[in-house]
């Protein structure tokens, strides 16, 4: 078996496990879940989901204990166009979170929903656009 055929049926399977929302019902959920963003850095900069939180995958599981110390908290993961998401999902249900969801269609999904982003100026500070 080529080992580069893996990957895809493991998305797959973790896609299928893990809920998804869209993005009408991540904007009137409530209570309102931690956002979690796990895109690269440099993309989390230029524009994330008002309050999201960015976490990169490979320092998922040090990173979310400080953002998400309470294992029932609702979270929703997402990244560019909603596909590498579902892994990062699964590794949360795998270490204890139990209320995990991605954002269907990712931040794309997002935007063409009508959703505002939030950008990081020059200065730190955030601005909503």
């Amino acid at each position: 078996m080529d080992p580069h055929d893996a990957f895809p049926r493991t998305a797959a399977d973790s896609v299928s496990r893990i809920r998804q929302i869209s993005p009408y019902q991540l904007g009137r959920g409530r209570p309102f879940p931690v956002i979690v963003d796990v895109r690269e850095e440099a993309q989390f900069v230029l524009g994330h989901i008002n309050g999201a939180k960015h976490i990169r995958p490979d320092n998922l599981e040090e990173s979310i204990r400080d953002i998400v110390p309470d294992l029932a908290t609702p979270i929703v993961i997402y990244c560019a166009k909603g596909d590498r998401c579902a892994s990062v999902a699964d590794q949360l249900q795998r270490i204890g979170y139990q209320d995990i969801s991605t954002l269907k269609g990712g931040l794309q999904g997002w935007l063409e929903a009508g959703g505002l982003v939030e950008c990081l100026t020059k200065s730190g500070s955030s601005k909503t656009l």
